[in-house]
């Protein structure tokens, strides 16, 4: 790269698409998203001016106006006239946003990010276990118990049997009637259940381990008993997530 062709100072180089992308104004977006949270444009400070994004990504000023405007809507810059475009702190960043979330993950080698994430599991499920106690009907708990018996035969085959772990949650999430809480969770979830990073470690045990805490939580279900299927799914969620983001051999524990 010549002289002329290097950017400037505290401005990032063009993306490396490998074809030019449909959709422009999404494909300008999405690696702004990245940018912001790896830090390339760090809170408090300003987006390059539009001539020089425009240069960057080789697009028009209609392009750059629309992807400043979804990076606004997305809580991650503030447009004032006079001041140019504001990256803002991440605790204005809308958190449930596919692309900021992604990119969060994949920047926390330390996997706070994905901590929070299960804290918010663990307390909306929690509770949404609690309701389905007092609301299941015979009809729900059986499809529970036929769920639960069917993980005991797919212990061996981890991939299956994250499928209908997902399943026997999501049929809890539903039995409790929250709509909102049961989004916010598959919201979550559907942004890190194909990722290494969340998974962790699927060996035979933990998934035997891990339907032991299905079990529990069916039963205190079945039981009509609200606040033991609450502690139960409290237990399962925390335990199966201090296991899975450990190392063989590297006990850990979650932050709250």
């Amino acid at each position: 790269m010549t002289a002329a062709a290097q950017p400037a100072a505290g401005v990032a180089g063009p993306p490396a698409w490998t074809r030019r992308p449909a959709n422009l104004a999404t494909a300008v977006t999405a690696e702004l998203v990245e940018r912001i949270v790896r830090g390339v444009h760090p809170s408090g400070s300003t987006l390059p001016p539009e001539p020089v994004l425009c240069e960057t990504f080789s697009v028009s000023r209609t392009v750059i106006r629309e992807a400043v405007k979804i990076l606004q809507e997305k809580g991650l810059v503030q447009v004032r006239q006079g001041t140019g475009t504001t990256v803002t702190p991440p605790a204005m960043w809308n958190m449930l946003d596919e692309l900021i979330l992604g990119a969060t993950i994949a920047e926390d080698e330390s996997l706070a990010i994905l901590d929070d994430l299960v804290v918010t599991r663990r307390v909306l499920e929690s509770d949404m276990a609690n309701v389905a106690a007092r609301l299941a009907d015979d009809e729900v708990i059986d499809q529970l118990r036929r769920m639960v018996d069917q993980m005991d035969e797919l212990v061996d085959d981890h991939v299956t049997y994250h499928d209908h772990d997902r399943a026997f949650h999501d049929t809890v999430m539903q039995a409790s009637g929250n709509r909102i809480a049961r989004a916010v969770v598959r919201a979550l979830e559907s942004q890190v259940v194909n990722t290494a990073r969340y998974m962790g470690r699927t060996e035979r045990a933990l998934c035997v381990a891990s339907n032991r805490g299905h079990r529990r939580i069916y039963e205190r279900i079945a039981a009509h008993d609200p606040e033991g299927a609450a502690s139960a799914m409290f237990t399962h969620i925390t335990e199966a997530w201090v296991v899975r983001r450990s190392g063989p051999g590297e006990p850990t524990r979650l932050r709250r």
